[in-house]
């Protein structure tokens, strides 16, 4: 379940709790209940959190991937412009080649960083608008409680009032 509708689920949880009585404030819970959803919750964030470690090992190895044949595009086209320009006869259109495969070289290498940097922002973009929405959610509901909390308290007797467990 996505923690954002556990964190609802858990509010919704508060929301319906029957009250105390004499008291607008407080509420009765199923401790076991919530302590479990609580639990479920801290199980899925570590998954979350562990396919952003995966996003940023993935980029990682794209870059790294990326250069290694940026370099071995541009060694090629430094091999084929040595062969080219022993050559007498072609040395002039040899120093063309060679300059055009090591720029197309540098330009496929930068095509692919900038590739590769889209592909990783727009993964930590959506990462980060789902612990925003996380963060906006969890919010809400301290903001919930707190008011919950401020609307009364219970004023009854102690021989009233139920037992804390």
């Amino acid at each position: 379940m996505d923690p954002l509708d556990r964190i609802d689920e858990l509010i919704a949880m508060v929301e319906q709790a029957r009250s105390v009585p004499m008291s607008r404030n407080n509420c009765m819970l199923d401790r076991g209940e919530v302590i479990a959803a609580l639990d479920e919750m801290r199980a899925d964030l570590p998954a979350d959190l562990r396919r952003a470690a995966a996003l940023l090992d993935e980029r990682d190895k794209i870059m790294e991937a990326g250069k290694r044949e940026a370099d071995r595009i541009i060694s090629e086209g430094e091999a084929e412009h040595a062969r080219l320009v022993s050559v007498n006869e072609i040395t002039v259109s040899a120093e063309h080649e060679g300059a055009r495969i090591i720029a197309e070289a540098r330009a496929e290498a930068q095509r692919l960083r900038e590739e590769v940097d889209d592909y990783v922002d727009t993964a930590l973009a959506n990462f980060e608008q789902f612990l925003t929405r996380a963060l906006a959610s969890i919010e809400r509901g301290r903001d919930k409680m707190h008011a919950l909390r401020e609307i009364g308290t219970f004023a009854g007797d102690e021989a009233e009032r139920p037992l804390p467990f």
